[in-house]
């Protein structure tokens, strides 16, 4: 058999943290079998686009992506082009059909297969007649959701030198009527806590002192016996690690005994991502969140009392179908009521394949009053962070620093409470921690100077 030699690869991700993740995943596998990661598609051998599907906007930007990177394959028809995540799980031989130049479609449960599938393509390819122009292998699509697939025994490319994102969880069981990942990502698989264990004091045994604890409902994570609270508790524990980090947590699973864990482990962060999505009871039953106002500020105020420094953020959508100017008053009301640190706003994107698709067509909102809506709550919620963020200069944080700064003599960092600080310093002081007075503020980041 002709194999497939080993070549440069170019991963390019979009989405969410675990995306991120899944794009360090495949890398870790590719590398593990000879491939060399490229910084650049234009001198890679296999392209792979890492995809999301949360949002409309975020697909069509992809498949504009995907067509600008066929100019490279037409130039080199040899490049094998990938689609990989949500959005290839969700489109699945459709995609093949969109775009034709496409080689590989393959869902969020494949990765561990991707060497052997890039291997058909080309042995496909070679056996091509060489009076074909078209010098391609057969297109696979690989989109089977394997409810026992959680990548035990395969090692991510760490791409930070600095934190790790650490999976402990994939998949959904909530099926919020506006949410695709269910269908996407499947049902909801919990790793062993030992293996998590293990891999956190790899990570810092490798000199990494941040890592982040990842899932779709972090928190509702279970595994042999051991709750969410409970890993929490020994990953913050483990000799080498500074910083412990997780998202994303569903408000249901905010239990008290989460939030002391939070308060009495120094390594933890005062950091706690609380998505609201809408701030009205009758949207949030639509939407089938479970909670309600009510029992969403009582997990905040509980998280405050525990936590007086928590730093507090959020998602929320509007223009949900059925939405009424009321009703996204009431979520802007609630947005100056509790005053986030950070918001992630979005209008809602209808997903094909989600229960919200069954809800009375009359009941969507037009493209240009959800515009308007979220105009608005952007304008709310940036006024509210921008007089949090005035409130906190002259304060003095710890930083851990990440990486430079757009400014050559520059460097940006977080401080516990994931606020972003640029500050004139070194590059050589990336990976280490430094006390920064906050001089100013942008709104959202902050500005800085070294107080050691």
């Amino acid at each position: 058999m002709d194999e497939f030699v080993a070549k440069k690869v170019y991963v390019e991700t979009y989405g969410c943290q675990m995306n991120i993740s899944d794009g360090e995943l495949m890398e870790g596998i590719l590398v593990e079998k000879g491939y060399e990661v490229s910084t650049s598609a234009e001198v890679a051998d296999v392209i792979i686009v890492n995809t999301c599907a949360i949002r409309e906007h975020a697909e069509e930007r992809v498949l504009g992506r995907v067509g600008q990177l066929y100019g490279i394959k037409k130039e080199r028809p040899e490049v094998i082009i990938g689609v990989t995540g949500c959005m290839a799980q969700r489109l699945g031989d459709n995609l093949l059909q969109r775009a034709p130049y496409v080689d590989l479609v393959m869902g969020p449960d494949g990765y561990r297969s991707l060497p052997e599938q890039l291997e058909r393509i080309h042995i496909g390819a070679k056996s091509m007649p060489s009076r074909s122009s078209k010098k391609r292998g057969p297109q696979l699509a690989v989109l089977d959701l394997d409810v026992g697939e959680n990548y035990e025994g395969l090692v991510q490319r760490r791409t930070s030198p600095v934190s790790a994102w650490v999976p402990i969880q994939r998949g959904c069981d909530h099926k919020c009527t506006f949410c695709i990942v269910p269908y996407v990502r499947g049902p909801e698989k919990n790793r062993k806590s030992s293996d998590i264990l293990n891999e956190v004091r790899e990570i810092a045994e490798a000199g990494r002192t941040e890592v982040t604890l990842l899932g779709q409902t972090v928190n509702s994570y279970e595994s042999d016996g051991v709750v969410f609270h409970e890993l929490l508790r020994s990953v913050a524990r483990i000799d080498g690690i500074r910083r412990v980090r997780f998202t994303s947590p569903h408000p249901n699973d905010v239990t008290p005994e989460l939030l002391r864990v939070m308060a009495e482990e120094p390594t933890i962060c005062e950091q706690l991502h609380l998505p609201l999505q809408s701030g009205n009871d009758k949207v949030l039953r639509r939407m089938l969140r479970r909670y309600t106002v009510d029992t969403f500020l009582e997990k905040v105020t509980l998280a405050r009392d525990l936590i007086p420094d928590l730093s507090l953020s959020t998602d929320i959508i509007v223009a949900f179908p059925g939405e009424s100017e009321d009703q996204f008053e009431d979520t802007l009301d609630l947005l100056r009521q509790v005053r986030f640190d950070d918001a992630y706003t979005y209008k809602y994107s209808l997903r094909d394949g989600t229960p919200a698709t069954r809800f009375p067509e009359s009941d969507f909102l037009s493209n240009e009053e959800a515009q308007i809506r979220l105009t608005k709550l952007i304008e709310v919620h940036r006024s509210i962070q921008n007089d949090i963020n005035k409130g906190e200069v002259g304060r003095i944080e710890e930083v851990l620093v990440e990486k430079k700064g757009r400014e050559t003599s520059q460097v940006l960092g977080r401080t516990r409470r994931n606020k972003v600080v640029a500050f004139n310093a070194s590059s050589e002081i990336i990976g280490t921690y430094h006390q920064v007075l906050l001089t100013g503020t942008t709104g959202a980041t902050f500005m800085g100077e070294l107080a050691n």
